[in-house]
């Protein structure tokens, strides 16, 4: 049950990375270094485009062997809430075209 949620919020990560690239709502905010203890510093300019306080949760995937991606815990509950609205939808829609 944990993986295929595990896996579903994976989908979810890359659908909305492909529509921020499609729409041009990425930005790059520059580079970080890990330190000895395994911690990195998201660069200011992302701290504060992105509205992150001190000691909020951030959810960290992995994409394939090689890069990491983050999100705010509270943006990706918003995420997930409305691709669960829109995959409702799409099922209806399966349902309906499948029955005629």
């Amino acid at each position: 049950m944990i993986k295929s949620y595990i896996s579903y919020l994976y989908d979810l990560i890359f659908i909305y990375i492909y529509m921020a690239k499609k729409y041009n709502h990425g930005d790059f905010y520059g580079t970080t270094i890990l330190g000895e203890k395994g911690q990195i510093v998201v660069p200011a300019a992302a701290r504060i485009a992105m509205k992150i306080k001190k000691g909020e949760r951030l959810l960290v995937f992995g994409l394939s062997n090689d890069m990491l991606v983050m999100s705010k815990l509270s943006n990706l509950r918003k995420i997930v809430g409305r691709m669960t609205t829109r995959l409702e939808v799409l099922r209806r829609v399966v349902k309906t075209t499948k029955s005629k």
